[in-house]
């Protein structure tokens, strides 16, 4: 039945995600927040979608910590669905993608018009520095920076090394700094064709405190991100005792 309903959902998704690419297009030539609030629609309809066939909902914790207006969002990565999720939290998120996601023809150009920031991993010291850059621009435009701190998703349990551009934006502003765990890798994993049902936890954690040294800001954030999201699978298999058996 799990398979049954991930085919079904997957392939409902695959309509949605040609609707919306169709839909951001012919927003380009209209107000960003036209196209932010298309990708907005999209992703309460998708969750109702995901809802329906596989059963599979989510509860947002920490609310009283997202500050309003700018911030940066630095949150861990298990699951396509942290991809979009932040859509139904924040007012103006703007994800940073890496520059091979902005170069696809369309979706590039949906992405850039909903105002996403372009990182080159490859490009060194000038690729950080216009990341930066292109954070402040936004933040000073009282929205949402998102980032992966490691740059890429990893496992229930698992982490990869966090990259140095987090480090970069916290030097570099004044915005809150608000770390996010998450368990979305146990019900939706990466490169899984399976969908499990249950509920997926969003937790947002207090502020990162100001003027911490570079290494000892690097520390501090992981602990908090990777033992907050290591209780928050915990409490899933618990609740959820399927679970145990895929990972």
């Amino acid at each position: 039945m799990t398979a049954l309903r991930s085919l079904m959902f997957n392939m409902a998704s695959l309509l949605f995600n040609a609707g919306l690419l169709i839909g951001l297009t012919v927003m380009l030539a209209f107000p960003r927040s036209w196209a932010q609030s298309t990708v907005r629609l999209w992703t309460q309809a998708l969750g109702v979608v995901l809802k329906f066939i596989i059963g599979l909902e989510y509860e947002v914790r920490g609310l009283e910590n997202l500050p309003e207006g700018c911030a940066v969002i630095v949150s861990k990565h298990q699951s396509a669905w942290d991809t979009f999720a932040f859509y139904l939290f924040l007012s103006d998120p703007n994800y940073i993608l890496k520059k091979e996601l902005m170069d696809i023809p369309f979706w590039g150009w949906c992405a850039r018009k909903c105002g996403a920031i372009s990182v080159d991993r490859e490009g060194g010291a000038s690729a950080l520095k216009q990341m930066v850059r292109d954070t402040e621009d936004r933040l000073r435009q009282a929205r949402q920076v998102i980032i992966f701190p490691e740059g890429t998703r990893s496992a229930p349990g698992s982490h990869h090394p966090y990259q140095p551009g987090i480090s970069a934006i916290y030097s570099h502003i004044d915005a809150p700094v608000i770390p996010v765990a998450v368990n979305s890798g146990l019900f939706w994993g990466r490169r899984s064709f399976k969908k499990f049902p249950g509920v997926i936890t969003v937790e947002f954690l207090p502020p990162m405190p100001k003027g911490l040294k570079r290494r000892e800001f690097m520390a501090d954030l992981e602990t908090r991100i990777e033992g907050a999201t290591d209780r928050l699978v915990a409490e899933a298999r618990a609740r959820f005792p399927y679970l145990a058996n895929d990972f």
